[in-house]
């Protein structure tokens, strides 16, 4: 066991619907086997939610997002107040394990390691709906099948579930607040793109996933709707082509070629046999959500191929749909 190491663990929130979750991952933290030197939790652009941190949360830093707002901005907010050698990200309705932040420290042992994610487990809270392939379970913001079962160097970490070394900030800057979420707007990309641009800045170092690394990832009864597996699907595509735009496509998109090429097809087979022995018709709708959430994305994708190269910003606020999303506060 690593007995301490200097890691600052940032939460950002926005909503204050989400304030009971937000209390919960800040006591998941609290409660560590590796306790974190601070944590730090940013408010963006939510007054009352952060009047309501800063009394309900006496042992925690609690600052407001100072840069425009959306997770972009909270997120490099959150990395300016820090002072660990290592910052950790988690989202406010994710629950970490009481040995997520041991399990990601360990890798930093090696000098060539500039960052470690881990395993981002759902939790539905209506139960999980028996059409969703967990080849999609991306869209809600976790970890997916084709991910590696063990630890292996990837191309970017996922949000909800990240540790940086500070000196990739520190040389390379923070979030790009181009692209990113802002309150339910489902565009991301913000965290593919800094890591794809560290690594084409520092090639020989590297990035791990580590899978024991676990939070637990709630999701809302309104997000495991078809509707919403849609638009997130159709924003996926939009965000490729915004994180093209600053990291070049070659390297946007090599993770994606092999869950396209290997994942996806495999996904398709395993439902479509499951339907046919063990006649499983709900193996047909799984079949048929891959293929349509890669045919949406695929059109997402090249509906943000049109959009012009200073326009990035309000194109992807304006192309990317929202009906069926929750309202930001």
């Amino acid at each position: 066991m690593i007995a301490s190491l200097d890691v600052s663990v940032v939460i950002c929130a926005h909503d204050v619907v989400r304030r009971s979750e937000l209390l919960s991952a800040v006591q998941s933290v609290r409660t560590q086997s590796l306790a974190p030197r601070e944590i730090i939790v940013v408010i963006d652009h939510a007054p009352q939610l952060l009047a309501r941190a800063q009394a309900e949360l006496r042992d925690v830093i609690v600052v407001e997002n100072m840069y425009a707002r959306g997770l972009s901005g909270a997120r490099n907010s959150g990395i300016a107040r820090a002072r660990g050698a290592i910052i950790s990200f988690l989202d406010d309705d994710a629950v970490a394990a009481p040995d997520w932040l041991e399990r990601l420290a360990q890798h930093y042992q090696e000098s060539s390691v500039l960052g470690v994610g881990g395993a981002i487990v759902p939790v539905w809270a209506g139960g999980r709906p028996r059409w969703f392939p967990d080849e999609f379970d991306w869209v809600v913001g976790c970890t997916y099948r084709g991910m590696p079962s063990d630890t292996a160097i990837v191309r970017n970490l996922i949000g909800a579930n990240m540790s940086l070394r500070r000196e990739v900030f520190e040389q390379g800057g923070g979030f790009r607040s181009e692209i990113g979420r802002i309150g339910a707007l489902p565009i991301g990309g913000e965290e593919t793109e800094l890591c794809i641009r560290t690594q084409q800045r520092q090639p020989d170092c590297k990035l791990l996933y580590e899978p024991r690394a676990i939070v637990y990832h709630r999701v809302p009864a309104r997000r495991a709707t078809w509707q919403y597996f849609k638009s997130r699907c159709y924003a996926e595509g939009i965000t490729k082509v915004m994180v093209a735009r600053f990291v070049g496509r070659a390297n946007s998109l090599t993770s994606e070629r092999a869950y396209t090429l290997k994942t996806l097809p495999r996904g398709v087979w395993k439902h479509l046999s499951s339907a046919v022995m063990r006649r499983d018709v709900i193996g047909l709708a799984r079949a048929g959500a891959i293929i349509a959430g890669l045919l949406i994305t695929v059109a997402g994708y090249a509906r943000g191929m049109f959009v012009p190269d200073n326009d990035i910003v309000g194109a992807s606020r304006r192309l990317a749909p929202t009906a069926g999303v929750e309202v930001a506060s």
